[in-house]
């Protein structure tokens, strides 16, 4: 691949900070490779950790600009090493791997119905100091008819090594076509672990005492409060795509999470 216009773009500011890696990072590639309005590239270069990488997907999702992230953040699982040599010739040489993310159908008990995009994950959790109580159907069949727990979420394979890992959920290799679907801190059924359902599952999520054992829920970054239904469904219309080292992709990273100590 080949790229005449590149965007260089890093993790902002936050917490006071008057400077960080990532924008002295962005400063010196912009001066040796040049760099151009995100909206114009034809590849997007992206400096932070895993959180920056996450926004950057959802701001180009719909222009399609593939997206080539290095590490200046902290665990940086979806960005590639950080080098200020050879960007243009790892670019022609990187790798694309195709994400295909959620929908999340938010149903709010004011009536309101939010829909928004999830890379990593669907998340529900409870909203007060008491469990929640939810129904979880898949493909219209009732699978498990109360569950109480903190929370519940569906995880998409690139996201099961996020959130979805934390809360003891399964490592879903690229390309295994499965979602994960992870109870958080269940009570009830205390042996539920969860399952792996097929990609073209559509999942519902029904809050059973939405008043006083309010549910929100949350779409990668995207929160909405106070739901009675959640629905979520792999879209397959949508494909961000991801650049990555050939020695360094991102379904062998997958990989060896199954293997770390």
């Amino acid at each position: 691949m080949r790229f005449e216009k590149i965007a260089i773009v890093a993790a902002p500011l936050r917490n006071g900070d008057t400077d960080t890696e990532a924008q002295v990072a962005r400063r010196t590639l912009a001066a040796r490779y040049g760099d151009v309005a995100s909206a114009e590239a034809d590849v997007v270069v992206a400096l932070g950790g895993d959180g920056f990488m996450l926004h950057m997907l959802h701001d180009v999702m719909d222009r399609g600009t593939p997206i080539y992230g290095m590490n200046r953040g902290s665990v940086g699982f979806l960005m590639n090493e950080y080098r200020e040599d050879g960007l243009v010739e790892r670019l022609a040489a990187a790798e694309a791997i195709q994400l295909h993310p959620l929908r999340m159908r938010a149903e709010c008990v004011d009536g309101e119905v939010v829909e928004e995009l999830a890379i990593n994950e669907v998340s529900l959790l409870r909203a007060t100091r008491q469990a929640a109580k939810v129904r979880l159907s898949v493909d219209g069949v009732v699978r498990l008819e109360e569950m109480i727990c903190d929370g519940v979420l569906v995880a998409t394979p690139a996201g099961s090594t996020a959130y979805n890992l934390s809360a003891a959920g399964p490592i879903v290799p690229l390309g295994a076509e499965v979602l994960a679907l992870t109870p958080i801190s269940a009570f009830r059924p205390r042996r539920w672990r969860g399952a792996l359902l097929p990609a073209a599952a559509g999942i519902s999520i029904e809050v059973l005492d939405p008043i006083d054992r309010s549910v929100n829920a949350t779409a990668d970054f995207t929160e909405v409060c106070g739901v009675r239904r959640v629905s979520v469904a792999e879209d397959r219309s949508v494909a961000p795509t991801l650049l990555f080292d050939p020695e360094h992709n991102l379904a062998e990273r997958v990989l060896k999470e199954q293997f770390a100590p």
